[in-house]
């Protein structure tokens, strides 16, 4: 059996700032309360409840006197709020997703109508919705937009920042012949992370010459949930896994290649622990 894993793997540099700044702030205040989980992976959120961090699904839960605002953002009218409660914000968003956010803030202030590829119910996109003042809409089918009939006359098109690229592609392409008869301006912006693009074009590399993809990281993580789509596009029977725990000897027999690629907010332990599984199950039944 032949083990290969892409060379990036594990927490990306956003994520890593995050759980610095969390970490400080769970040291430095004690109990605090991120809205919504830090970072979309179980195992890293039981580590920070182990330092008295509490997660909240709204702003208005939080009963203490520190709020973070977690790496997917936060709307600035929700952060607003927080503040008028004289509360201490400690904010981890992501560089990319800040960028994302700023992107948006600016097109809205020009004028644009807002259209986010991504998903709506996810807080990353919903934050960027929110520096746009709500002025427009979020999906992942141009058909929504072509379903609403008459759009404004100034349209911006933007990316939740861990889609996939030929995606992002092919949904402004369908977009532009759904608009450009209605609208006098369109304004695409590429908001699309560069680890994620990295990671995804990798993964898809590697799914091209293996039998088996293994894809480790937490089951709602959007990048690593696209990860898997993408490595299972290239024809390769493709897990998705959060722990080492999980691996199957039946995926692992008759000599198959196996590929083992992450999402972002994955500890370097757990893919370290997922590599040893794997090397010992090659080394056979003893060694396991």
């Amino acid at each position: 059996m032949q083990i290969t894993k892409t060379e990036e793997t594990g927490f990306c540099f956003g994520v890593k700032r995050a759980l610095r700044t969390l970490e400080k702030a769970a040291h430095a205040y004690g109990a605090v309360e991120t809205v919504g989980p830090v970072v979309h992976n179980q195992q890293v959120v039981d580590q920070f409840a182990r330092l008295g961090v509490r997660v909240v699904a709204d702003p208005d839960e939080i009963k203490g006197e520190v709020a973070v605002i977690s790496s997917h953002g936060l709307p600035p009218q929700a952060s607003e709020k927080l503040k008028s409660r004289r509360l201490t914000i400690v904010d981890t968003t992501c560089p990319n997703v800040r960028k994302a956010q700023l992107a948006a803030k600016r097109l809205a202030e020009e004028g644009f109508w807002l259209v986010v590829f991504g998903d709506p119910a996810h807080p990353e996109v919903k934050a960027i919705l929110g520096w746009a003042n709500q002025q427009g809409v979020a999906t992942l089918e141009s058909s929504d937009i072509a379903r609403l009939g008459k759009v404004p006359k100034r349209v911006g098109i933007l990316s939740q920042t861990t889609r996939n690229e030929s995606e992002f592609t092919r949904f402004v392409n369908d977009l532009a012949s759904v608009l450009l008869p209605q609208v006098q301006e369109l304004s695409i912006l590429n908001t699309l992370c560069d680890v994620t693009k990295r990671r995804q074009a990798a993964a898809l590399e590697l799914a091209k010459n293996v039998d088996l993809m293994i894809v480790v990281g937490g089951r709602n993580s959007a990048n690593t949930r696209i990860l898997a789509e993408i490595c299972s596009s290239a024809g390769a029977e493709t897990r998705h896994i959060e722990t080492a725990d999980e691996i199957q000897d039946a995926w692992l027999e008759h000599g198959r290649s196996v590929g083992v690629t992450s999402g972002t907010s994955i500890p370097d332990n757990v893919i370290d622990e997922v590599m040893l599984k794997l090397k010992n199950w090659k080394r056979g039944p003893n060694k396991r």
